[in-house]
C-alpha cells in the first residue's frame, strides 16, 4: 500500500512544471474558498434551529419535518463523487462558480417558499449544488497551495472554517430566527455566495484544459445510487427502527451497490474514483479519520444542543454561544498544529493525539447532569473537543489530498466530504437509537414524575456523548495502526491560463 510513482503518487517532483493554480493573489483566493466552505458548513446546522418556526409558518407535520434536513443530505451525499469528478474534468473554477450561483438561487427559493413542497425542493437543490461546490473548494485549495512551506497554513485556516462552521451555524440560526425570520437562514446564503462569487470571478485562474473529458457513466450511476440508498436508509432508521424493512432494504442494497462500484472501478479505463487514491496508506487512513470524525461531530452538535435547550433551558442563541469555546479550540489547533506539531511529530501522532483529546472532552461532557454549570462542567469539555477536532481535521484534510495529481484532486476532495457525510448519517441513526434506549430504560426503572422525565432526557443525551468518546478512541487506535508517520507530500498544481 505504499506510494508509487503514478498519477496518484506524490506530485512534488512536478510542481514547478507550470502546473499551478496559485499566483500572487493566492491568499485572497483562500479567503474566497473559505467563505464558500463556511457557507456550506453553516447550512448543515443553521436550518435546524429555524425548523420549528418554519413548521409553524408553513403548517407541515412533525413527521414531514425531517425531510427538510434529509432532502439536503440525500442530494449532497449521493452526488458528491460526481461533483468532484466534474470539477476534475471540466475545471474546478467552472464547477465552483456554478455551485455558488446554484446554491444562492436555491436559497432564495427556499427563503420565499410558501409551502412545504417548495421548501424541500429548494433544500434538495441546495444539496445538489453543494455537491459541486464543496469538493471544488477543497480541490482548488489543494492545487493552489502546493508549496510545502505554505500548504499547512492554508489547510489550517480552511479546516478551522470547516470545523467551526457547524457550531457558528447554531448561533447564527438562533439569532436570525429570533431577531428576524426563519426565512433569513436561507437568504443569508446569498450574502456569502455573492462575496465568494465576486472573488472567484476576479481571482481564480482559468484552467488550461488539455484533455477531452470522459465520464464513467456506469460508475457514476452505481456510486450515486449506493450513496443515496445508504443515506436514505440511515435517515429512515432515525424515525423508525433498525428492523424496519424500509430501512434495511436500502441499506442492504447500498452495500451491494458499493461492492459493484468497487468492482467496476477496478476495470474501467477512466474510473469515477481511481482506486489508487485509497490504496495509499496515508490517504486511506486520512479518509477513515474523516469518517470517524464525522461520526463523533454529529453527536456533539445534535445531542449537546438538545441537552442545552431541553434539559437546562438555554435559548437557541444561548446554546449557540455555548459552543464558542469549542470554535475557539478548533481555530486555535487548526491554525497551529500544521506548522508547529505536524513537522515535528508527524501525521500519525497528530491525528491519534487529536482523537484522544477529543475523546477526553466528550467523556467530560458525558458526566453532565441537570445541575451542571457552564463554566465548571460544560466549557472545559467544549475546549478539549475543539482542540482535538481541529488537529484531526486539518491533518486529515492534508493527508487525504497528499501527493494527488491535479487530475484527481476533485474526486479526492469529494471523497473527504463523502466520508464525513456517511459517517454522520450512520452515527445520527445509531446514536438516536442509543439515546431513545437509555431514556426508556431510565423511565422504566424509576418512579414516574417530572424530575424523572427530565433526568431521563439527560441520561439519553449523555449516553450518546459517552459513545461518541468511544468512537473517537477507536479512531485513535485505527489511525495509530494505519497512518504512516511520514511527511505529507504536496499536491500538484493544475495547468492554468496565464493572466
Amino acid at each position: 500500500m505504499s506510494t508509487t510513482i503514478d498519477r496518484g503518487a506524490p506530485a512534488s517532483g512536478r510542481t514547478d512544471s507550470g502546473r499551478r493554480g496559485s499566483h500572487a493573489m493566492r491568499w485572497w483566493v483562500l479567503v474566497v474558498l473559505g467563505t464558500a466552505q463556511l457557507m456550506v458548513t453553516l447550512d448543515a446546522t443553521v436550518v435546524n434551529i429555524a425548523l420549528p418556526a418554519a413548521q409553524h409558518d408553513l403548517g407541515f407535520s412533525d413527521g414531514s419535518r425531517q425531510w427538510v434536513i434529509t432532502g439536503y443530505a440525500l442530494a449532497f451525499g449521493s452526488l458528491l463523487l460526481l461533483g468532484g469528478r466534474l470539477g476534475d474534468l471540466f475545471g474546478r473554477r467552472t464547477t465552483f462558480v456554478t455551485g455558488l450561483v446554484g446554491f444562492a438561487g436555491a436559497s432564495v427559493v427556499g427563503g420565499a417558499a410558501g409551502n412545504f413542497e417548495v421548501l424541500v425542493g429548494a433544500r434538495v437543490a441546495q444539496g445538489l449544488f453543494a455537491a459541486l461546490l464543496a469538493p471544488a473548494a477543497l480541490s482548488l485549495l489543494s492545487v493552489t497551495f502546493t508549496k510545502p512551506s505554505e500548504r499547512p497554513k492554508a489547510f489550517g485556516i480552511f479546516s478551522a472554517l470547516s470545523g467551526a462552521g457547524a457550531a457558528v451555524g447554531l448561533l447564527l440560526g438562533g439569532m436570525l430566527t429570533e431577531w428576524t425570520s426563519w426565512r433569513w437562514v436561507m437568504y443569508v446564503n446569498v450574502i456569502f455566495a455573492g462575496v465568494a462569487l465576486l472573488g472567484a470571478l476576479l481571482l481564480l485562474a482559468k484552467p488550461a484544459v488539455t484533455e477531452r473529458p470522459r465520464i464513467d457513466i456506469p460508475g457514476t450511476i452505481t456510486a450515486s445510487a449506493a450513496l443515496f440508498a445508504i443515506v436514505y436508509g440511515f435517515a429512515h432508521v432515525e424515525s423508525t427502527s433498525w428492523t424496519d424493512p424500509v430501512s434495511l432494504g436500502p441499506l442492504a442494497g447500498g452495500v451491494v451497490l458499493l461492492a459493484v462500484f468497487v468492482w467496476l472501478e477496478s476495470r474501467v479505463a477512466h474510473p469515477l474514483l481511481p482506486l489508487r487514491l485509497i490504496r495509499d496508506r496515508t490517504r486511506g487512513g486520512a479518509f477513515l479519520a474523516v469518517f470517524v470524525l464525522g461520526m463523533g461531530m454529529f453527536s456533539i452538535f445534535l445531542f449537546l444542543t438538545y441537552y442545552l435547550e431541553a434539559s437546562i433551558g438555554y435559548s437557541p442563541i444561548e446554546a449557540g454561544l455555548a459552543f464558542l469555546p469549542m470554535v475557539a479550540g478548533i481555530v486555535a489547533s487548526s491554525t497551529t498544529a500544521p506548522s508547529l506539531l505536524l513537522p515535528r511529530v508527524g501525521p500519525k501522532v497528530v491525528i491519534t493525539a487529536g482523537f484522544l483529546v477529543s475523546a477526553s472532552g466528550m467523556a467530560l461532557l458525558a458526566r453532565l447532569t441537570l445541575d451542571s454549570t457552564y463554566v465548571v462542567h460544560i466549557m472545559p469539555g467544549m475546549i478539549l473537543l475543539g482542540l482535538g477536532i481541529g488537529a484531526v481535521m486539518t491533518t486529515a484534510f492534508q493527508g487525504a489530498t497528499a501527493g494527488v495529481h491535479h487530475e484527481d484532486t476533485g474526486v479526492a476532495s469529494a471523497l473527504i466530504n463523502t466520508s464525513q457525510q456517511v459517517g454522520g448519517s450512520i452515527s445520527t441513526a445509531l446514536l438516536t437509537t442509543i439515546a431513545s434506549s437509555a431514556t426508556a430504560d431510565y423511565l422504566a426503572s424509576h418512579k414516574p414524575g417530572a424530575p424523572t422525565v427530565a433526568q431521563a432526557g439527560v441520561e439519553g443525551y449523555t449516553a450518546t456523548l459517552a459513545w461518541g468518546a468511544g468512537i473517537y478512541v477507536i479512531g485513535a487506535v485505527l489511525s495509530a495502526f494505519l497512518i504512516p508517520n511520514r511527511a505529507l507530500a504536496p499536491s500538484e498544481g493544475e495547468p492554468v491560463i496565464a493572466h
